[in-house]
């Protein structure tokens, strides 16, 4: 055999991962959830509404109006306490009780991620509905599971992407505008860690990646005032695009090496800790980017670092997104309690070591504890 031949059998044979970088269908516009049940209707007609209890209540009526119109036997289980494996186990039996042949997740990143596993594990197609832009969970094929108490366990990658995504930006802006400033926290970290893991990649599709990772950031920054200060605003519709859809379409095409670095894994530190619950996903992960920057300037004397830090702050100033754990309702937590969330931050399997140099929970607790109130 030649060895063109063989080098042609070797790559016939190689097993490649799947590259899930889409939802097979997205539908977006004002009140679109309403004209979205034909669409609903091709992926199942027994679906199972998985959502928190009340947001359940708030999507009633839309339900109610697409059921009667494409003849659909719905039913509808909460994913409460979280998303966690009890939950996945009870919902299952809620598929198994409806013959439910479609999922659909409501709500925000952890119902959405439920929505999806369960999906996953029932072999079911899913449809995702945002009910804020606060991440991106309603396009990624990927689950994060958290204990019952809301502490951050380990992601699932899923096999695809949700069948169908239904942005309805009517819905979307009846959230709290908390959830908006929290989203474009959690999509700024796209550059900033994807930057770091992948910035040296010579993979095509991991380039592609980061330098829409980067588009993004320059977006946000350019949009974001104006977005958060009028939500009948154009600037408004592109922040939530960007949040919801092109952060999705990043983790796709970079895949989990392009995925996160020490914002997300100082989020996963941070959930460890009940006192740390009441911020939101994308408000921890904000400030894990201070810290990821903090870290830069301390272990390697990156002076880049230190004005790219400041030019984030002002940007939090103006928009109102946490700058220090004050900022994230934590200004009385003990030492023990940093040092947990740090060292859970720093265990091996941390995507903490993504970073190119090793930090130890000492020296994340240092940086975590030292970003300046004000420059």
């Amino acid at each position: 055999m030649s060895k063109a031949t063989t080098n042609q059998v070797n790559r016939t044979t190689t097993t490649y991962l799947p590259l899930a970088v889409a939802p097979s269908q997205v539908l977006r516009g004002e009140n679109c959830l309403k004209e979205s049940g034909e669409a609903i209707a091709r992926l199942g007609i027994r679906p199972l509404i998985v959502g928190g209890d009340r947001t359940l209540k708030i999507i009633q009526p839309y339900v109610d109006f697409i059921t009667k119109k494409q003849q659909l036997i719905t039913s509808s289980a909460s994913y409460s306490p979280d998303c966690a494996e009890s939950s996945l186990q009870q919902l299952q039996s809620a598929v198994t009780s409806h013959q439910a042949n479609l999922i659909i997740g409501v709500g925000g990143g952890k119902a959405l991620d439920t929505a999806k596993l369960l999906a996953y594990q029932c072999n079911l197609p899913v449809v995702t509905i945002p009910t804020s832009a606060a991440t991106c969970a309603a396009w990624t094929a990927l689950s994060n599971i958290y204990t019952e108490e809301g502490a951050f366990q380990f992601d699932v990658a899923l096999d695809r992407c949700p069948d169908l995504l239904i942005l309805d930006y009517g819905l979307i802006r009846t959230a709290p505008k908390r959830t908006l400033v929290a989203g474009i926290g959690d999509a700024l970290a796209k550059w900033y860690e994807a930057s770091v893991s992948s910035g040296s990649s010579s993979a095509t599709l991991t380039i592609a990646a980061v330098q829409q990772a980067r588009i993004l950031r320059d977006l946000l920054f350019q949009k974001s005032p104006a977005a958060v200060a009028n939500p009948d605003s154009d600037d408004w519709l592109e922040v939530v695009d960007a949040t919801v859809l092109l952060a999705g379409v990043i983790g796709g095409l970079g895949g989990a090496n392009c995925r996160t670095v020490a914002a997300h894994a100082i989020h996963n530190g941070l959930t460890q800790l009940r006192c740390a619950h009441q911020a939101l996903h994308g408000e921890k992960v904000a400030y894990g980017i201070l810290v990821q920057l903090r870290l830069e300037e301390m272990v390697q004397g990156n002076q880049l670092a230190v004005s790219t830090r400041q030019q984030l702050t002002e940007f939090y100033r103006e928009i109102g997104l946490p700058k220090t754990l004050e900022d994230l309702g934590l200004s009385n937590i003990s030492l023990a309690q940093l040092r947990q969330a740090a060292e859970y931050a720093c265990l091996p399997n941390s995507d903490l070591h993504r970073l190119p140099f090793t930090v130890s929970p000492e020296e994340l607790m240092a940086a975590m504890v030292s970003l300046p109130k004000d420059h």
